[in-house]
């Protein structure tokens, strides 16, 4: 089987010949693709390394030394590692990883066969959210498990483990948790999972994307993967941009990518604010977003970075105070209940915020916002405080006009406008796909 390399400097890559109506069956894959180079466990590291891969599920970690962290903690005592394909996705604002195991999931696959191979795992489990919106995924994903029975390059054994669809799912200790038989719950650190994790074994646990890029590095090379991007994010990305712009979707795009390229011009005007990460994101002003590029580097000005790749535009006929609001009432009901941090400091700053919103604010509610932020950062057993935190501080920054109006003036006529951000189960019904 001939199968030309693609020009490294073109899109798509992940999402070559992908449609979100139709699932690529193995023998399209194999036809488009090729086989799976061989290649051991040592080049397979080398390769991800020189590629500069990082995670795109989003804390960005090189996804090279978490291959090496899970192959220095195994142990003859301890059991061959495992490998999560990690495709939860909590995040409301993004449904990336959904449109990749709906369209090219032996992409995602081989990837997790390589990622197994480098650990030396006979063991991977894909995650997948359970509820309406996941149904479709579960289904192709169980194709492609049956369709690989003959087909394990890796020799290991795949499995389907249906997760809840929870904002906190997605956190490696708790998914861990969950895939051993516990609530889907955060965990004190340490044990890391890459030290003890499914099984109490060593598990490399990777985003759906990321291990999608580990199959197209292996086939093409790292030289190939950094034609495109950044010295320091070298790569593409699937972004999954809505709200206020021309062409709402799930969109491959080069990292450093202008971001006011994925706007559009659904008006004259730019939009109010464009929320980059998702959730536990940052807004950055409509007036400068056309300055930043889709990199960590180019966005750490403003206290932002990729994370997901979810980017949202907030229009000008929406009031942000309610959208702010209501994601904040979402976080606070998402957190795992089990520390201070997130049961006061996140109820509170919901319910404040939520006041300021509809229009009974106590004195000072700004300032106990802002105080409420610098108690809260850092004291929580896993990142969802400082997440939710970041959130506040950048719309109390973007939106201090409007804030300081509700606070003096009540809800204002754009209050009514429909909704932007999703949250809970009518996500799916607010992206478009």
């Amino acid at each position: 089987m001939s199968v030309q390399v693609p020009d490294p400097r073109e899109l798509p890559r992940l999402l070559l010949d992908a449609h979100g109506d139709r699932t690529m069956s193995l023998a399209q894959h194999l036809e488009l693709r090729g086989e799976l180079p061989n290649r051991d466990h040592a080049a397979i590291v080398e390769a991800v390394a020189s590629a500069g891969l990082r995670g795109r599920g989003g804390a960005g970690f090189p996804t090279s030394e978490k291959m090496r962290a899970v192959i220095r903690s195994r142990s003859p005592v301890g059991g061959r590692p495992v490998v999560v394909v990690n495709a939860s996705e909590g995040e409301p604002v993004s449904v990336k990883d959904r449109f990749l195991l709906e369209s090219v999931p032996h992409l995602v696959l081989d990837g997790a066969a390589l990622a197994a191979i480098a650990v030396g795992a006979r063991r991977v489990i894909v995650a997948l959210p359970d509820g309406a919106d996941g149904a479709r995924a579960r289904k192709d994903i169980r194709s492609a498990l049956a369709e690989r029975a003959e087909y394990r390059p890796d020799r290991a054994e795949l499995e389907l483990a249906v997760v809840p669809d929870r904002f906190v799912t997605g956190e490696e200790t708790a998914l861990v948790n969950r895939l051993n038989g516990g609530p889907a719950l955060p965990t004190f650190v340490p044990p890391r999972p890459f030290e003890r994790g499914v099984d109490r074994r060593p598990t490399l646990i990777n985003n759906a994307e990321t291990l999608a890029h580990v199959a197209l590095i292996a086939r093409y090379g790292s030289r190939w993967f950094r034609a495109l991007g950044t010295p320091e994010q070298p790569g593409s990305l699937l972004a999954t941009v809505s709200g206020d712009v021309e062409q709402p979707g799930v969109w491959e795009i080069e990292s450093g990518t202008p971001l006011r390229s994925l706007l559009g011009a659904p008006s004259k005007r730019a939009p109010r604010a464009v929320l980059v990460g998702g959730y536990f994101g940052c807004w950055i002003d409509g007036a400068v977003a056309c300055e930043a590029t889709l990199d960590n580097e180019s966005l750490a000005p403003w206290g932002a970075s990729l994370g997901a790749g979810a980017v949202v535009a907030l229009g000008r006929q929406t009031c942000p105070v309610p959208e702010v609001a209501r994601v904040l009432d979402y976080l606070a009901g998402e957190s795992s209940g089990q520390c201070g941090p997130c049961v006061h400091g996140l109820t509170a700053i919901a319910r404040s915020m939520n006041a300021i919103a509809y229009g009974n604010p106590g004195p000072g509610v700004l300032a106990d916002l802002q105080r409420w932020a610098g108690d809260v950062t850092g004291r929580g057993a896993c990142r969802h405080p400082d997440g939710a935190v970041r959130f506040l501080r950048s719309a109390l920054h973007v939106f201090a006009d409007e804030l300081d109006d509700h606070v003096r003036n009540g809800p204002c006529d754009r209050c009514h406008a429909p909704a932007v951000l999703p949250v809970g189960p009518a996500a799916a019904e607010l992206m478009a796909r």
